[in-house]
């Protein structure tokens, strides 16, 4: 299927995302939680809700609004994702987001498309917004604009204030995948290697999740409320049982980030990327 140009603008409807507290812990799980941080696993306590929980109920609008997009599924890779939070997610409830298609562009030989979601709470309150970018590698060169640039977060020339190191599973992407997000590029070796790759490749939200925790342990307290935006892109895949090693550094009012992993440390998994605190 090709890309439909004429799908800029397109919303979908309201997409209703309703969650127990199971969810928001199986979350935690798929993301690396691990039981010192017992506020998110444990439901006497809440459960507290990671803030990367944001593309969770994002899935279906932005599912709704992949499909306008058209593109071959088989070339689709998660570029870039960005989330604000204007709220803590509660430890269960009712959600409603809508989706956009914020724009197409033409990278050549590729193409992007970037779907922008906005999610509320039963009472209509802003919760959150998730802007996912991606890439489509076998869709370019159609005659489109070029994306705008992107601002660039580069990290200090100087050792950073804060390293979190922490193996996934080889099992991580099959429990990820239990919070939303199927592509069977996560887990099935035929599609991988259809696809490009020798092996399935980890999610890049669950990259995203881990990098979520690192932030939070390194700077806020593991207090979920603190975080009001975490933004980056994705350069290079992980291979579930790597382990990722995530550099923080705060600068300029933000919290610079680049995420490699131990066995390939040249090799930045998650980079230009940043984390703002309120």
């Amino acid at each position: 299927m090709a890309l439909n140009r004429e799908a800029v603008g397109y919303k979908t409807k309201s997409m209703i995302h309703e969650y127990r507290w199971q969810d928001a812990v199986l979350y935690a799980l798929g993301i690396g939680a691990k039981r010192d941080e017992l506020d998110f696993l444990y439901e006497s306590r809440g459960p507290l809700v990671y803030p990367s929980y944001a593309v969770i109920p994002a899935y279906l609008a932005s599912f709704a609004a992949w499909d306008v997009v058209g593109g071959n599924p088989m070339g689709i890779v998660h570029h870039a994702q960005k989330i604000a939070l204007h709220k803590p997610f509660e430890g269960s409830g009712k959600l409603v987001s809508v989706g956009e298609v914020a724009g197409i562009y033409d990278l050549k030989r590729m193409a992007q498309a970037v779907i922008a979601v906005t999610t509320r709470d039963h009472a209509g309150e802003l919760v959150s917004q998730a802007e996912f970018s991606i890439i489509f590698r076998f869709d370019g060169n159609f005659g489109g604009e070029a994306p705008p640039k992107r601002e660039s977060y580069k990290p200090p020339k100087r050792d950073p204030d804060f390293v979190f190191k922490e193996k996934t599973s080889p099992e991580q992407a099959a429990l990820y995948r239990l919070s939303g997000d199927y592509n069977p590029l996560h887990i099935d070796p035929d599609i991988a290697s259809a696809s490009g790759f020798n092996q399935p490749i980890l999610h890049g939200l669950c990259t995203f999740g881990f990098v979520c925790r690192a932030v939070l342990r390194g700077f806020a307290g593991n207090d979920p409320a603190k975080l009001k935006a975490l933004s980056g892109e994705f350069r290079k895949p992980v291979w579930p049982g790597e382990t990722l090693v995530t550099h923080a550094w705060q600068e300029d009012g933000k919290i610079v980030l680049r995420t490699s992993t131990e066995e390939r440390p040249e090799e930045y998994v998650f980079q230009n990327a940043y984390a703002l605190l309120g």
